[in-house]
């Protein structure tokens, strides 16, 4: 595999570690991933959760209170730091959603906490070079799910005089929020090997852009199919769930290990767009009635409209994100791509990246 080179970035293995949220990449998951080679993602989501709250203001229940705390600054640049002892200077990146509240404030704030390289999904991030314009060291990669997504963002940074440092294109078997209608993902023509081909004709056009793909990769077969393809990279999430250094809680890794393939499915979301996880209680609970009641207390997502869209379909969905990192198995909501069930047992991030790498 050659390495994948992003502005002044060189990752070694051309292997990204999927940003997942809440606490699920945080700084011993990323920065173990950088550490051998592939570019680990930090996940800027729910960062008031870190380290039991310490850098940030709660309510009773233990709740980070508004967006401000929701996504720390503080907790932000404790993450960055901690995952830098790990991996030293090697290149580092951090998601940060285009949906959330506060935005450019959060990409402000991981610019200044010393963050290479920046990934946005979650919308059409054509205002992302504005707020990081101070620090021109740092890559910029959005998410797309079309070329015409690709076309729009390289038009509309042109004022800015800048096209993204690579793209990431994802298909519909990823997990949490999808590019695409729930009708849209069931489409032959969405799925990740069809609108592969013309995002990197789209791309060649703006200049040399390095097309990374994502959703429902799992091993070195499939890594390799999109490399011939044209790929100069990929993106892996949900593998990375099933390693001794993720962050998250290990009743979260249980959910995964314990789930069949029919237990995986899309659900409705605040946020707008389908989500991918393992049906467990808390889809239960919505449907009989006894979900916990929502109430917005972190203001998340600007698409909730502070709670609305919440009580639509039934859940908060930072509440429900959290209590799956705390290990909550009652009102927890688990993420997961489509190969979640294939999860079997938990290894080392450099046993995972060897296999991934050597197909072994």
């Amino acid at each position: 595999m050659k390495s994948l080179k992003i502005g002044k970035y060189e990752i070694q293995i051309p292997i990204i570690q999927g940003g997942m949220g809440i606490g699920i990449s945080w700084d011993k998951l990323a920065g173990s991933v950088s550490a051998e080679g592939g570019l680990g993602v930090i996940s800027a989501v729910g960062t008031g959760y870190y380290e039991n709250n310490k850098y940030s203001a709660r309510n009773a229940s233990g709740r980070p209170v508004d967006s401000i705390n929701f996504y720390s600054k503080d907790a932000l640049k404790a993450i960055i730091d901690n995952a830098r002892k790990i991996c030293g200077d090697k290149p580092l990146a951090v998601n940060i959603l285009y949906a959330i509240n506060d935005y450019a404030r959060v990409v402000k704030d991981a610019c200044e906490a010393g963050i290479d390289i920046i990934i946005t999904g979650a919308g059409l991030p054509t205002n992302m070079p504005e707020f990081t314009k101070d620090y021109p060291n740092v890559a910029l990669i959005p998410i797309i799910s079309s070329a015409k997504a690709l076309k729009i963002i390289c038009k509309r940074w042109a004022r800015y005089d800048k096209i993204p440092d690579a793209v990431i294109v994802e298909g519909p078997l990823s997990g949490g929020h999808q590019g695409f209608s729930y009708d849209e993902c069931l489409k032959e023509e969405n799925q990740l090997e069809n609108i592969v081909p013309p995002v990197i004709e789209e791309a060649k056009t703006w200049g040399d852009i390095p097309v990374i793909a994502a959703g429902g990769i799992w091993d070195n077969n499939d890594i390799e199919k999109f490399l011939d393809m044209g790929c100069a990279g990929v993106q892996i999430g949900t593998r990375f769930i099933g390693t001794v250094e993720c962050d998250a809680h290990d009743n979260l890794k249980q959910v995964l290990l314990n789930a069949k393939k029919e237990d995986i499915e899309l659900m409705k979301s605040p946020v707008g767009y389908p989500a991918r996880g393992v049906r467990t209680n808390l889809q239960n609970a919505i449907e009989n009635g006894t979900a916990p009641k929502v109430a917005c207390i972190s203001n998340c997502v600007f698409p909730c409209k502070q709670g609305e869209e919440a009580k639509a379909v039934g859940f908060c969905i930072a509440d429900r994100l959290s209590d799956a990192y705390l290990g909550n198995l009652q009102s927890g909501l688990f993420f997961t791509g489509s190969n979640g069930y294939r999860l079997d047992k938990i290894i080392t991030v450099k046993e995972l990246m060897h296999k991934l790498v050597h197909g072994e």
